[in-house]
């Protein structure tokens, strides 16, 4: 091939190994993804009728599915609202009859979400005593919920939310701030349905599966307090106004606690988690010849910083020869240099893993967000093997500057390792698994 006078060698190419352990590293995810649907995780946990009425609330990135699937597997009438981020939906054709569906912003809120959160709150205010409200919550309800509290705006919110993702701050310490700013999360829709019956169903896309953190826990009770939030934007050196400062330090914005005499909390159960995708991954790696080793379903940190250990952890493993499948989950975070850059996490994650590993043979890696999203990007994250680095060397590209610059999903996009999946329509947050093939390395 020819460039500007001078000849350049024939592309890199991955030999079979290599796209043997792609072709495996995305059946994986699939099964994972299979693993944690609503289908298979919510029926044998939906409650029995009440002599009233039951509504079916579904918030998050999993709220559509969720409803659909309670709606259709309980054997008596129940009404159905969904608030879930855009795109994240079903035609009304596939949702159950007479559902009322919100569509809205996610990462940062918007409007949709505040009318969405004042029509929720309306709906549940008017349950009674004999009547339940079965709540079905999935990440991203935190942003997704969004009705701001007394001396709050959307604004400030949009920009508190905005400063806290862009300084790598971790999903708790958000979450903790929102709820803090909210006239409806931590608790607060469980007060209004008081005395309603309460079943709360969750998936967990948080790092040690507490429910209450959950998309900030709307009907279950906080155990935040306003001086938290204020530590977390002290810690951040977030700037906010005063009426945000006067708001944290209001007393009326305080979450009910567990003791709270009309939090009536109910029945709570996390019903699918990272640990059960990766469960499902790691059968298929054993079918495959492979070992699986967990490295954790809650991991958190430095999206840079945790490719590096991992890739040590890999070359390791790598050393002993055998096969290997090194699993993990949990959510990493990533400081933005770069305001308008194009990435998410996942993709930081295998950038750095695969400057780390420097084209180590016989080692591949994926890395996905379960809910099919990336950041903010339409990829679900990417996968790396031997030559990437060389094939995207090839191309012009420099990988430091695209990891530098949080310029990671333009990388994977022109050498085509892009995981492209849209909406799942669940989220148990993010799951990486590097295959080792020690006799080839």
């Amino acid at each position: 091939m020819m460039r500007d006078g001078a000849t350049i060698e024939s592309p890199v190419t991955r030999d079979q190994g290599e796209l043997s352990q792609a072709a495996l590293l995305r059946e994986m995810f699939d099964v994972a993804l299979d693993a944690v649907s609503a289908e298979r995780c919510l029926p044998a946990h939906l409650p029995p009728a009440v002599p009233g009425r039951t509504l079916i609330l579904g918030i998050g990135k999993a709220g559509a599915a969720m409803a659909r699937v309670a709606a259709r597997a309980m054997p008596y009438p129940s009404e159905v609202i969904v608030l879930t981020r855009y795109g994240h939906g079903y035609p009304a054709h596939d949702m159950p009859d007479g559902a009322r569906l919100f569509e809205a912003g996610h990462p940062l809120p918007d409007e949709h979400g505040v009318k969405a959160a004042r029509f929720i709150l309306q709906a549940v205010s008017s349950l009674g005593p004999d009547d339940q409200l079965v709540a079905l919550i999935s990440g991203g309800g935190s942003a997704l919920l969004a009705l701001p509290a007394e001396g709050v705006t959307l604004r400030d919110k949009q920009r508190i939310t905005r400063q806290l993702l862009l300084c790598g701050a971790s999903i708790s310490e958000i979450n903790c701030v929102r709820t803090h700013l909210s006239a409806v999360k931590g608790g607060r829709l469980a007060l209004a349905a008081y005395p309603a019956k309460i079943v709360t169903l969750a998936f967990s896309d948080i790092p040690g599966d507490d429910p209450a953190l959950i998309a900030s826990g709307p009907t279950l009770a906080d155990r935040t307090r306003l001086a938290d939030a204020r530590r977390i934007l002290e810690l951040y050196r977030i700037d906010v106004p005063a009426n945000v400062t006067d708001a944290l330090a209001n007393p009326r914005n305080e979450t009910p606690v567990a003791t709270s005499p009309d939090l009536n909390v109910g029945w709570t159960r996390v019903v699918a988690r990272s640990q059960n995708a990766l469960q499902a991954a790691a059968g298929l790696a054993v079918a495959a010849g492979y070992t699986p080793v967990y490295l954790g379903s809650d991991v958190e940190g430095d999206a840079t910083e945790i490719g590096t250990v991992h890739a040590a952890l890999a070359l390791h493993h790598a050393g002993k020869g055998g096969r290997w499948a090194l699993l993990s989950g949990g959510e990493t975070t990533v400081l933005v240099r770069n305001p308008q850059g194009h990435g998410g996490r996942n993709t930081e994650y295998l950038l750095s893993l695969a400057f780390a590993l420097d084209g180590a043979p016989g080692i591949s890696a994926l890395a996905c967000d379960t809910d099919g999203i990336d950041g903010t990007e339409d990829n679900a994250g990417a996968v790396i093997g031997p030559t990437t680095l060389d094939r995207a060397r090839e191309l012009g590209l420099s990988p430091g500057a695209a990891l530098h610059q949080n310029e990671t999903y333009g990388f994977f996009a022109a050498l085509d390792d892009l995981v492209m999946t849209g909406p799942t329509r669940t989220n148990v947050n993010d799951m990486r698994v590097i295959l080792i093939d020690g006799d080839r390395c």
